[in-house]
């Protein structure tokens, strides 16, 4: 397809921008001039580039500090979903015992009827506040989804003749269900890892604009655009900067992951 490269060079430039800002960022952002006495919501111009917020916070300094949350949370969320999504669902499709198979992916459904954000008001409203109850109740909502997907592609009838072959040569059981299977289940895991992450930056983002996520007081795109979503008129930078971040990151990684599906030839 002609168009291809293009749209792998839009998905790149979205995503590339925001994680510039993200990673990048708070290195520079100590080398912005911030002139004495900066008032809240001040226009652009001299020492404000894009002006200040209803904080009197500089926009151009949120946006390059308020990203490194973002990302850390969801890189976070993922990795803890996945270190222990994988491994269950590589056990759950290699045992014979069929009962606790299905014993087990039942009890992990359970959580798919759960409405996240709910899980996350509740967590708050209980007192379990914080980045590691965020990353942990984030991290657990994602595990069944994740454990079926992994115990359906390492199930495949194609991959039955392959797995009887090593075992009847004599290969151990971890090399054949775990080490060869999970290279097989490598390509629906990265394309799904990469679905994923936009769901897990959306309810986090969604978490953090509610009051449920991060503190007030942190430096996250997410909490910057709740602090200034009555300022659009009086100060329409600091809302659209930073919503503008969030959107690009997650349209950007939407289109990486087609472009990888396509590639790969992986359906989720």
């Amino acid at each position: 397809m002609t168009s291809s490269p293009v749209t792998t060079t839009v998905a790149a430039v979205l995503v590339g921008v925001p994680l510039t800002c993200a990673v990048v960022g708070p290195l520079l952002a100590p080398l912005l001039p911030v002139p004495a006495g900066s008032g809240a919501l001040q226009p652009a111009g001299p020492g404000h580039p894009l002006g200040t917020d209803a904080l009197g916070r500089d926009v151009l300094q949120l946006a390059l500090t308020g990203g490194t949350t973002v990302v850390a949370l969801t890189v976070g969320a993922l990795l803890v979903s996945y270190v222990v999504a994988v491994p269950v669902g590589l056990v759950l499709a290699a045992t014979t015992r069929r009962t606790t198979a299905y014993l087990t992916q039942r009890a992990l459904d359970v959580l798919l009827v759960l409405p996240s954000l709910l899980v996350l008001l509740v967590l708050a409203g209980t007192g379990r506040r914080g980045v590691g109850w965020l990353v942990a109740g984030t991290a657990v909502l994602q595990l069944p989804a994740i454990v079926r997907i992994v115990r359906s592609a390492a199930g495949a009838p194609s991959r039955r003749v392959a797995l009887e072959t090593m075992a009847q040569s004599g290969e151990p059981w971890w090399r054949i269900h775990v080490v060869e299977t999970g290279r097989f289940v490598a390509g629906p895991v990265l394309v799904d890892a990469g679905t994923r992450g936009v769901m897990v930056l959306t309810l986090l983002a969604s978490a953090s604009f509610l009051g449920v996520g991060l503190p007030p007081d942190t430096v996250d795109w997410a909490v910057v655009i709740e602090q200034n979503s009555s300022s659009l008129f009086l100060a329409p930078a600091a809302l659209l900067v930073p919503a503008g971040l969030l959107v690009a990151l997650a349209a950007g990684a939407n289109l990486l992951v087609d472009r990888l599906a396509d590639r790969t030839g992986a359906v989720v």
